[in-house]
C-alpha cells in the first residue's frame, strides 16, 4: 500500500520544477545579456555594456600580489566596466578577428539565472536577474584560462 504514496511524492518535485523553468524568450534575453557583456568590449560600445548590467553589478576574480605572492579578491564595478568597454579595444588589437564567445545557460529558476561565458582567454560565471521584466547582469566571477596569469 505504500507504493501509491511513493509514486506521487517522487513525481512532485518534477512537476514543481517545470513551473519555474525559463521560456524560450527568457533564454534569448539571458544569452543577449552575456553577449552584450563581452561584445561591448569587442566593439568598443559602452552603451552595450550599460544595457546588460545592473548599476550595482560586481565583477570579481582572484589576483596575486607580485611582491608577496599572496592571492586576494579583486573587484570591478559597473562604472569601471563601462569605461573599459569605452577604451580597452580602441585600437582593435585586444581580440582575434573572430573572437570566441560561447554562452552556456547553466540554470534558470524563475527570475534568476546562472550562465557560463567561454571567451578566448578567460571564463566568466555570471548571475543574471530579471527585474521589472528585464534580465540584467548582477555578478561575474571570472578567471583567465591559465590561472598563473592572475
Amino acid at each position: 500500500m505504500k507504493l501509491p504514496i511513493i509514486i506521487p511524492l517522487t513525481l512532485f518535485p518534477l512537476l514543481s520544477f517545470s513551473v519555474h523553468s525559463q521560456t524560450q524568450q527568457d533564454s534569448i534575453q539571458i544569452t543577449q545579456v552575456a553577449l552584450d557583456y563581452i561584445e561591448s568590449q569587442h566593439n568598443v560600445k559602452p552603451q552595450q555594456f550599460e544595457r546588460a548590467a545592473h548599476p550595482r553589478m560586481i565583477k570579481r576574480t582572484f589576483w596575486t600580489n607580485k611582491k608577496t605572492g599572496k592571492e586576494y579578491l579583486r573587484e570591478t564595478f559597473t562604472d569601471a566596466m563601462i569605461l573599459l568597454a569605452e577604451t580597452y579595444n580602441q585600437n582593435k588589437d585586444k581580440f582575434p578577428e573572430n573572437p570566441k564567445k560561447e554562452v552556456i545557460i547553466l540554470d534558470v529558476y524563475d527570475k534568476v539565472a546562472s550562465v557560463k561565458l567561454v571567451a578566448d582567454n578567460w571564463i566568466d560565471y555570471m548571475h543574471i536577474v530579471k527585474l521589472n521584466g528585464k534580465w540584467q547582469l548582477v555578478n561575474v566571477l571570472w578567471q583567465f584560462n591559465d590561472s598563473k596569469d592572475h
